[in-house]
């Protein structure tokens, strides 16, 4: 089963950006590459058995299963060691990508708190995307029950674009919703 945001990429959005952005050729419209998902968690220096519950609540919201993140170098103030676990990550690729910003975007972001839209300011320039939450429970995969403690995670949504301006249009297409006046 193809993803739903990936069909309606194909069949809508990718005619609808060359003409928004006046590309001639079919191949130059921004795409979604791929999308990463991080989660640190800074008191897995004092006990590691912190980790555990971090990368199974990133293997249920993912889909897939985690690396653990491992610090490069050494920070005497943090008491950090060079190779120290201190986080997990996930990178989604293809359809997995596609059915993970679908959620983000219809299902999760919907459920926080106050919510008034997220920021356009968060693109780095080169047509990539990072969003920050504060916590797990958005994602209706997550049992509330289960989590001992609020994590935080950073969503890097990563695209062919070559400028924030198309990147912002891909996302707008996508269903992203921005905040107004930002």
């Amino acid at each position: 089963m193809a993803a739903r945001l990936r069909e309606k990429y194909n069949k809508e959005i990718k005619k609808a950006l060359q003409k928004e952005l006046g590309l001639d050729n079919p191949m130059a419209v921004p795409a979604l590459k791929k999308i990463v998902v991080n989660m640190g968690l800074g008191e897995a220096t004092q006990n590691n058995k912190l980790l555990d519950p971090l990368i199974g609540d990133l293997t249920l919201i993912a889909g897939q299963k985690p690396v653990t993140t491992k610090a490069k170098k050494s920070i005497a103030a943090f008491k950090v060691r060079a190779g120290m676990s201190i986080g997990a990550m996930v990178t989604l690729r293809a359809d997995k990508a596609y059915e993970f910003l679908d959620r983000l975007i219809s299902i999760a972001l919907p459920r926080v708190r106050d919510f008034r839209g997220v920021s356009t300011k968060s693109f780095d320039g080169r047509g990539n995307y990072t969003i920050g939450l504060r916590d797990q429970l958005i994602f209706p995969e997550v049992d509330y029950a289960k989590v001992e403690k609020m994590k935080g995670m950073n969503i890097t949504i990563v695209t062919t674009a070559r400028d924030d301006n198309s990147a912002r249009a891909l996302l707008r297409h996508f269903g992203m919703p921005f905040r107004q006046g930002a």
